[in-house]
């Protein structure tokens, strides 16, 4: 896959190996074509590469917004059979941002994760309601889009362009922050960071891992980054939490959080203290920022084996639900979109 972790040694195993069992839905295409338009309802000029921009879309499109049908995605194998009932059309032609080739896009529940290029894409959409018979329609003869395209929000940044590797992957995408000055420097090794990864590999993927000082103001920015532009599901930092002056993760956090979800932290503080005392020194908060949990661990290794353990198997839940995808949260996105949940 095309993810790149910001320091070696990060986790990533959704590369797709190509070679499905008899019976699997296709989770490896490419992307033939990428378009964009400066006008709704027309049809979109190819381009050598397009930049997609998380919760806005293909910058440069008229369709580009804070909406869920940020990107519109169809398949060659849609448009070659327009072409076999003597449609003259190509990529673009049905307003298409993206064209692919290898996936059975249609086939694709709501919720699902593509990797495309360096970009993340999650289908919001298959097909729409054509409520009028625009340019498309009158140009082509016909419109596929309703019934064959699909449409997705950005997740992540990123480019892409003819040629780029598109891969299914629903892995939760996570992200370890440690917070050191030491560290930082280089001056002592983080083996909280290294107990973290190995860890969190049953819940997702760690596409990044961070290392800053003890610093407010760069502990926050990171968290922005990383939950706004790199959109992960899941950041856990690690160190910081104590009454030390230079301790700042959790000001930095609540400077970003738009929600608080303290029964996380409250859970891992009773736990901690059947070992000792000391677990109620701990200030670390947990909150949601946007569609991103952010939770704060201490810095020691056995606290955050401890910490972690008692959290862990409820994470898996809390995240699908902070995605859509799971229980009435799934069940509304589907009904809004009029198509199947992601089950």
């Amino acid at each position: 896959m095309n993810e790149k972790p910001a320091v070696s040694g990060s986790q990533d195993k959704g590369e797709a190996n190509g070679e499905l069992a008899m019976g699997e839905k296709p989770v490896t295409g490419r992307v033939v074509a990428v378009s964009l338009s400066e006008r709704k309802g027309t049809r979109k000029e190819n381009v050598g590469e397009i930049y997609l921009k998380s919760n806005h879309g293909v910058v440069g499109d008229a369709h580009a917004g804070p909406g869920h049908r940020q990107v519109s995605l169809l398949a060659e194998e849609s448009i070659a059979k327009a072409r076999a009932r003597g449609l003259d059309v190509k990529p673009g032609d049905f307003g298409e941002n993206v064209t692919t080739s290898g996936l059975d896009l249609p086939a694709l529940p709501v919720g699902t994760r593509l990797l495309a290029g360096d970009a993340v894409l999650e289908v919001t959409q298959i097909g729409k309601e054509c409520v009028s018979r625009c340019a498309i329609y009158y140009l082509a003869g016909d419109c596929i889009m309703p019934k064959e395209g699909i449409f997705a929000r950005v997740v992540a940044s990123g480019h892409l362009k003819p040629g780029d590797r598109i891969d299914v992957n629903n892995e939760h995408r996570i992200a370890i922050l440690t917070a050191s000055d030491k560290g930082s420097r280089g001056e002592r090794e983080d083996r909280s960071g290294e107990v973290l990864k190995e860890m969190l590999s049953e819940l997702g993927d760690v596409v990044e891992y961070v290392l800053v000082p003890d610093d407010r103001d760069r502990i926050s920015a990171e968290l922005i980054r990383l939950a706004d532009e790199r959109g992960m599901d899941l950041i856990l930092t690690t160190g910081g939490t104590g009454f030390g002056p230079r301790d700042v993760t959790p000001e930095a956090t609540l400077a970003v959080v738009e929600r608080l979800a303290p029964g996380l932290s409250e859970a891992m503080r009773a736990a901690g203290l059947k070992s000792t005392p000391r677990a109620m020194l701990s200030r670390g908060v947990s909150g949601i920022r946007g569609r991103t949990l952010i939770i704060n661990l201490p810095g020691s290794p056995k606290a955050v084996i401890e910490n972690l353990e008692t959290i862990l198997p409820a994470l898996p839940h809390g995240l699908e639900v902070l995605r859509g995808i799971a229980g009435e949260c799934g069940s509304e996105l589907s009904r809004q979109n009029g198509v199947p949940k992601l089950s």
